[in-house]
């Protein structure tokens, strides 16, 4: 019966209407997408410009370029290594990159680099302080807190303490500590920096670290030796002091070669050898 045949539905005409939805659907978001394109396009030359313009600008020129904390490095070191000049427009320069380039020279620890409008650039730089030279079969410089922050060079000072008798492995390093003789070394190097101290850095040619018996100094104008040995350095050198002024205030007593301060009950006096007969060593 008619009633009971199923109606088929007319798939292709529904595709073809889907089709043409879509394809609107297109035009009208490519309608309304070339607009938003267009003005992106005019901003970004618009900054492009304004961009230039600004960077180029002779208002904006450094008049000043100011430099502070440089001592061993001048003024025209520090800026040949931040590759800055005179009338670079602040506002063109990169404070980032040049502050690295600063901190790839050996004496620079610390650096800031600022930008004042309109015209001034602000560099300032932190030196590493030397203190002593580290050798080590080649000469390093390291600094007050024990790092080797360069090799050393015929053009560096050479009036520093010379350390000898330690390893690349008594160093600080991939972070690990340092060795019981680097830290025994840094303790006497940093006594050294008291001017009042018995034993000032200025006067100790040379520290000589032996693993089994400890530090010996030569210190003063003949480089005598000055046997610390490990520890206890604060009542050494305070033994050490007195011995000193009783050497002085005794002046029939002569000049001596060395002091061996390894125990502090038993002081060792190696007097420079003269004709006397009583020998060369007296105990204090």
């Amino acid at each position: 019966m008619l009633g009971d045949k199923h109606i088929r539905k007319n798939h292709y005409k529904g595709t073809s209407t889907k089709k043409r939805v879509k394809i609107l659907q297109r035009f009208i978001f490519c309608f309304e997408i070339v607009p938003v394109v267009a003005m992106l396009t005019v901003m970004s030359f618009v900054f492009i410009l304004t961009h230039d313009f600004i960077t180029q600008c002779d208002y904006f020129k450094a008049d000043n370029v100011v430099v502070k904390g440089g001592h061993r490095l001048s003024k025209q070191q520090i800026l040949e290594q931040a590759n800055i000049n005179k009338g670079i427009n602040i506002l063109s320069v990169n404070l980032s990159m040049i502050r690295n380039r600063l901190l790839a020279h050996s004496w620079i620890t610390e650096a800031e680099v600022r930008r004042e409008l309109p015209d001034i650039i602000t560099i300032g730089i932190k030196e590493h302080e030397p203190l002593a030279i580290l050798d080590l079969g080649r000469r390093f410089l390291i600094n007050v807190n024990g790092e080797v922050f360069k090799e050393w060079t015929a053009s560096d000072p050479d009036v520093l303490t010379i350390v000898s008798g330690l390893q690349f492995s008594d160093l600080n390093v991939f972070g690990e500590p340092r060795s019981t003789s680097f830290n025994a070394v840094m303790e006497v190097l940093r006594f050294g920096q008291d001017p009042d101290s018995i034993l000032p850095n200025a006067r100790v040619r040379r520290i000589r670290v032996d693993r089994q018996t400890g530090l010996t100094l030569y210190a003063f104008d003949r480089a005598k030796a000055i046997k610390l040995g490990y520890h206890d350095y604060p009542d050494k050198y305070e033994r050490l002091e007195g011995v000193l002024f009783y050497l002085k205030k005794k002046k029939c007593f002569p000049d001596f070669n060395s002091i061996d301060l390894n125990h502090l009950d038993r002081i060792v006096v190696n007097l420079v050898k003269d004709k006397s007969p009583a020998g060369d060593y007296k105990k204090v």
